[in-house]
């Protein structure tokens, strides 16, 4: 039986159309939320999660994550009040810190990660209470302004609370302090989870607050295949050894030794990979690794699994989907399934 609380998000996969559709699926199966992710250079989340704003009545809607450094807080800020016209009161911000080379492609030099994300949130939070801000941070700057909103739009307190998506576990601690939850990061095992909670309860101590009440959706990477198990246990192992390649945080983590990590990426060429450079470095990794960050097999073999990462009663499973099987899928993850 899966617990009552489950979440889905999606990666630049299936198409925006596909995403809209399955959230109405999940929303009529129970689900307690949808994240989309913000991959790349492939897809942005918020064209997508305002569609899925636009059809469902109930269901949360999550980015998952969008990150603090391509979007200055102001415009982070406006578009969360927008999306919380169309959704009231079921918009999560989930935030994340970003990561290299992709922000160097881009022309971002991200430094002090720690206190932009501290600056960057309270700049936000602020302006989406309404508030005129003047804030002169070392990474962070907005000089008296404030949200105006639409025309004939009340300019009220908007309910959009925020999620960071961390990881390394100084971000962790800033988490537990001064955020609303923590999207759990994907391809991190159990063992990181409990590391996790430890740091978010060493923040929390510092605002004189609990985990208790503190949300904490765990993502967990899903590849199912009820007719070839293999072939999902393939998926799985092929999609860590990109991630671990492309991301270091994920390496380090999951308790790689960073040589072996470098000896991953050398293999794949970086990113973007080259050709076949995947495939070339998939025995780098060993299987162990990958079904520690991965839940792989059958859809009865894949609900056991991922009960696993549900550890206390406030972590609640967010399924992302690695086999293209989405509806069945979602099917299979209801709260009611199993």
């Amino acid at each position: 039986m899966m617990t009552s609380r489950v979440g889905m998000c999606f990666l630049d996969r299936p198409e925006p159309r596909r995403q809209v559709e399955l959230a109405k699926r999940c929303e009529s199966l129970g689900y307690e939320s949808m994240w989309v992710c913000e991959t790349r250079t492939a897809r942005d989340a918020i064209s997508v999660l305002g569609a899925m704003a636009c059809v469902t009545e109930r269901i949360k809607l999550g980015s998952g994550v969008v990150n603090s450094w391509t979007r200055p807080a102001s415009l982070m800020a406006l578009t969360f009040a927008s999306l919380d016209e169309l959704a009231p009161n079921r918009m999560i911000l989930g935030i994340g810190a970003y990561w290299d080379p992709l922000a160097w492609k881009q022309g971002i030099t991200r430094r002090k990660p720690i206190k932009q994300m501290r600056e960057y949130v309270e700049v936000v939070r602020r302006l989406l209470a309404m508030e005129t801000v003047d804030f002169e941070g070392e990474l962070v700057q907005v000089r008296d302004l404030k949200l105006e909103m639409g025309s004939g739009v009340e300019r009220r307190p908007r309910n959009v609370p925020i999620y960071i998506g961390a990881t390394g576990l100084q971000m962790l601690e800033l988490t537990g302090e001064i955020a609303d939850g923590v999207l759990l990061n994907a391809y991190t095992s159990v063992a990181h989870q409990a590391a996790s909670l430890a740091h978010l309860e060493a923040g929390a101590r510092r605002a004189g607050r609990t985990l208790d009440n503190f949300d904490i959706p765990q993502l967990v990477v899903v590849a199912m295949d009820d007719k070839d198990a293999e072939r999902a246990r393939w998926v799985a192992h092929y999609m860590a050894t990109m991630y671990i390649g492309q991301q270091p945080h994920i390496g380090k983590a999951s308790g790689i030794p960073e040589s072996d990590v470098a000896k991953v990426r050398e293999a794949m060429g970086s990113w973007p990979p080259k050709p076949g450079g995947i495939e070339s470095a998939m025995p780098l990794v060993p299987t162990k690794v990958v079904e520690a960050l991965t839940v792989a097999g059958t859809a009865e073999e894949c609900r056991q699994k991922v009960q696993d990462w549900v550890t206390r009663p406030n972590v609640y499973p967010v399924i992302l989907p690695l086999t293209d099987n989405f509806e069945e899928i979602a099917d299979a993850f209801a709260p009611s399934a199993g």
